[in-house]
């Protein structure tokens, strides 16, 4: 009986395991290096083999194997090791001991089916007549897997930091998943310095195992030298290949080309590696191979394998460069570089021809005709796909090069420019090269300056006011219509879309639906797509949030159709930060951290969600997180942050700033923050700055500057329809309105200012913002209780201050039902904070209502003592310490004392066994 059996390992210990059976004869074929010797070593280890002894045979050792006729009085297992390297009298001796074999006995026989003197008949050319009695079997090891391969990365390297998915993938396509390949490059990485960190490119640089060069040179070289050429042509080529693609490469003629194949196969030189395809078994072993041609016939095989395949369809440009390259041809090399990043640019994959691109400007000794051909395509291809600081470099040096004609400059200094301010946050130095670009393509090619004029028209950078925008706007529509270019005026309308919605211009969603979605021209497709994606997000600066979701699906299946990458990338941005202000904030923080991570290599294009991350953290109470992802995590200045994120941010801070009770520091802040904005003149972006700075500087005493606030805030919105900006101006007005009275100790002030947060509140609520309906009820709570309590009594916008006038309180100035009104108010709002995860206001709103509900003495019976468990107000405490906040923010947050919060921590330290502050957030 002859079987094909992947479980014959299991076939095996049943044999043992029933003594009545027959013998069991496993033969097991692998290729080198596929683990036949390890699995023999694992069958003599079966478990259910306690009592059979074994016995080893290695064919081609002197005195291997047992005697002819030795009787087994006992079962055994007999392990037959690279039967391939036996001779015909070894392998006689073998067939007479394995048709003997007795029941309760069992052989397994391992070789190379790439090595056998005749194919397919492991023992020999003579047929073996096998026993009726005696079960058959044949198991083929297979190569390693992924995962298989990422096992075993982990074990060698010794932890899953260098096991990235880059470098498995790149470990089993070199490999061929061959496991002594797998474990010798392994090795080779383990001792590699600098230490391994999990690239493809390591991976690509760490040579050949020894053990499988010798292998493979040992195997190409007992060819004859007629033969040879073959193997070297599969080297060049390095990946599986048709016949008479390598007969061409290597320069032999049909038949003997066919019989050097035939040769080749027979030696396991090389594999067939699918029906009419041949290289190598393990792709690294073409490396080997190429390292040992001499170089004049190396580059005769190279120069042969560009012709071969460009012969191909499609046509795979980039390695046809690359062997042109190798041939040192220079001219083919740089054609084929072009037009392989063409090809790539065609179907979006812009990095791809970034990369290339790259690689080959950065050669010395490009002429400058090549130059000019190609920097424009890079930088083309730049500006549309994800940034690269090796391209601006290599840019910025192109353009100084004094040799190129014009217009290639200017087209190169163009491209330049928008890199350096959409995608590098370089906004000052990319509008000063823009500008130079405009004026030097104006002469020479009218449909880049209208491109570098439409750059100019973007307001999202600081500096440059909204005026000087409309100035920019007006000579790029010029431009565009001069140059009659369909997807020049595209370009410029989505540009004009992005201007207008900004500053809510009453015709801006009519300018939306002028965008071409239905144009067939990809070049207008992308500009489609990105004036989409620009009023989306304007839209959710305006706070028309349920507008966005249709403006974002349309422009990023657009991008995707047309191949904008960075398009979409921005568009992602856009929705955290609507589903932050619209509180979709379950799994928001990570949903930005893991944006943050895969646009690692582009920080600026991570700025939406570094900023969002950094407001989550200020409501979680995480202070210490909050600051570091609102400044970017060092990634880049903020400074040079678009200016409503860059106002959002300040907010946070100014926000922090205060909860520190660091007045006048948050005043400063507030006072640098609002320049840009006025500066910038597009007032709807000051909505999530004008509460909190209006705020800082009312608390610092500066109540002209913060009225200056309100009225500018207020003017510049004139009768614009943003939704947004109106909530934060009432909240404005009720901050300014709290704090005087607050100062001058009136009640009846108070009862104004909460009337107007409530205005905000339901503001807020339409829109619909949860979080900043949650703030302003809180708000309006604070200023009910105060003013019941005389006026006198502190909340986030005025904790603990007594009247600036220094005379008692006025008498309480509400009404039971208005009072019962706020605390209900603040319920709600407490809750609302609970559910949304904003731990540090929910501690804030409910320290709050304990000032009005306080706990009351004694203890009711069966109430437990919180002896050995912590009380609701030690639970409060050891959040917010444990979050990272000082004794001193959590007094200001809960409204005690520094030495009751103190008291406190001690208590819920003790209780919990916690060894720190910090221990504390593990234990609670």
């Amino acid at each position: 009986m002859i079987a094909t059996c992947g479980s014959a390992r299991r076939s095996l210990a049943r044999a043992f395991a029933d003594r009545d059976a027959g013998p069991v004869l496993l033969f097991v074929e692998g290729s080198a290096g596929l683990g036949k010797t390890h699995l023999l070593r694992e069958l003599a280890g079966l478990p259910e083999t306690p009592d059979v002894a074994r016995l080893w045979w290695r064919c081609g050792a002197e005195g291997g194997g047992p005697a002819e006729d030795e009787a087994w009085r006992e079962p055994t297992l007999l392990l037959v090791d690279d039967v391939h390297r036996a001779d015909e009298d070894e392998l006689r001796r073998l067939r007479r001991v394995l048709a003997g074999l007795e029941p309760g006995s069992a052989a397994a026989v391992t070789y190379r089916p790439e090595e056998l003197p005749v194919p397919g008949m492991p023992l020999g050319g003579s047929a073996m007549t096998y026993p009726f009695r005696l079960t058959v079997l044949r198991d083929r090891l297979a190569p390693w897997d992924e995962e298989r391969v990422r096992r075993a990365a982990a074990e060698v390297l010794g932890g899953s930091e260098s096991c990235t998915a880059e470098a498995v993938s790149a470990l089993r396509e070199r490999t061929g998943g061959v496991p002594r390949a797998v474990l010798d490059l392994l090795a080779m990485l383990r001792e590699q310095r600098p230490a391994f960190t999990g690239t493809a490119a390591e991976v690509a640089a760490a040579g050949v195992p020894t053990r499988l060069a010798e292998l493979v040179l040992s195997r190409t070289y007992a060819l004859s030298p007629a033969h040879r050429p073959l193997v070297w042509a599969a080297a060049v080529l390095d990946g599986p290949a048709a016949g008479d693609e390598l007969i061409a490469v290597a320069g032999l003629g049909a038949v003997p080309g066919s019989d050097a194949l035939l040769r080749a196969l027979e030696s396991a030189a090389l594999a067939e590696l699918g029906e009419g395809r041949y290289g190598f078994a393990v792709p690294l072993a073409a490396a080997a191979v190429r390292d040992t041609v001499p170089g004049p016939v190396r580059q005769d095989l190279h120069r042969r394998a560009a012709r071969a395949l460009g012969r191909r369809q499609p046509v795979a440009w980039a390695a046809v460069g690359e062997h042109h390259r190798a041939a040192g041809e220079c001219r083919g090399w740089l054609r084929a570089v072009e037009k392989a990043a063409e090809s790539a640019a065609a179907s979006g994959r812009h990095q791809e021809a970034i990369t290339l691109l790259e690689r080959t400007l950065a050669t010395p000794g490009i002429p400058p005709q090549a130059r000019a051909r190609l920097a424009p395509l890079l930088a083309r291809n730049a500006v549309t796909g994800l940034r690269s600081d090796q391209t601006v470099e290599v840019l910025e040096q192109i353009v100084r090069d004094a040799d190129l004609p014009p217009a290639v400059r200017g087209e190169l200094r163009l491209d330049l420019g928008l890199m350096l301010s959409n995608q590098m946050g370089r906004f000052e130095e990319g509008w000063r090269v823009l500008e130079v670009a405009a004026a030097e393509l104006r002469e020479v090619r009218s449909v880049l300056a209208a491109r570098a004029m439409a750059a100019l028209v973007t307001p999202y950078w600081p500096g440059a006011s909204l005026d000087v925008h409309r100035g920019w706007l007006i000579k790029a529509s010029a431009a565009a219509d001069d140059s009659g270019d369909d997807a020049m005026r595209t370009a410029v309308l989505a540009n004009h879309v992005g201007l207008a919605m900004s500053w809510a211009d009453p015709e801006a969603w009519d300018l939306v639906a002028r965008l071409p979605v239905q144009s067939t021209d990809p070049a207008c497709v992308r500009q489609a797509a990105r004036g989409l994606c620009n009023a989306a997000d304007s839209a959710v600066w305006l706070g028309f949030y349920r507008r966005v979701d249709g403006l974002l699906t349309e422009g990023r299946e657009l991008a995707t159709r047309s191949g904008a990458p960075y398009t979409e990338h921005s568009a992602s941005g856009t929705r955290l930060l609507q589903e932050f202000w619209t509180g979709q904030w379950p799994g928001l923080a990570e949903r930005c951290e893991e944006f943050v991570a895969d646009t690692a290599d582009m920080p600026f294009l991570s700025s939406d969600a570094y900023v969002v991350r950094g407001l989550l953290a200020v409501a979680h109470g995480d202070w210490g997180e909050a600051r570091s992802w609102l400044s970017q995590r060092g990634t880049f200045g903020t400074e040079n942050l678009p200016v409503p994120l860059g106002a959002t941010a300040a907010g946070a801070v100014i926000r922090l700033t205060l909860a520190r009770q660091e007045v006048a520091d948050a005043a400063e802040q507030a006072r640098a923050a609002w320049t840009v904005v006025a500066e910038k003149g597009v007032w709807p972006w000051a909505a999530e700055l004008a509460p909190w700075a209006v705020e800082a500087l009312a608390r610092a005493g500066d109540t002209a500057t913060a009225h200056a606030m309100v009225r500018d805030f207020a003017q510049g919105l004139g009768e614009a329809d943003a939704p947004a900006a109106r909530a934060a101006l009432a909240w404005s007005r009720a901050v300014l309105a709290e704090n005087e009275a607050r100062a001058e100790g009136r009640p009846d002030g108070l009862l104004a200012a909460a009337e107007t947060y409530r205005k905000a509140a339901a503001a807020y609520a339409e829109l619909p913002r949860p979080y900043s309906e949650a703030l302003t009820t809180e708000c309006a709570g604070r200023c009910v209780l105060a003013a019941d309590a005389g006026g006198g009594e502190g909340g986030e916008a005025g904790e603990g201050r007594a009247s600036a006038s220094g005379e008692a309180p006025a008498a309480p100035a509400c009404d039971r039902a208005t009072t019962a009104s706020a605390i209900a108010g603040l319920e709600a709002c407490a809750q609302q904070f609970t559910d949304l995860g904003a731990v540090w206001d929910a501690t804030r709103a409910r320290a709050l209502l304990r000032t009005r509900q306080p706990a009351k003495k004694g203890r009711p019976p069966g109430r437990p003592s919180h002896s050995d468990q912590l009380s609701p107000r030690e639970a409060e405490v050891a959040q917010l310490a444990s979050s990272g906040l000082t004794n001193r923010e959590i007094a200001a947050t809960l409204h005690l004392s520094p030495r009751t919060v103190e008291q406190h921590i001690a208590g819920a330290m003790r209780k919990t066994g916690a060894l720190s502050r910090r221990d504390l957030a593990h234990r609670i």
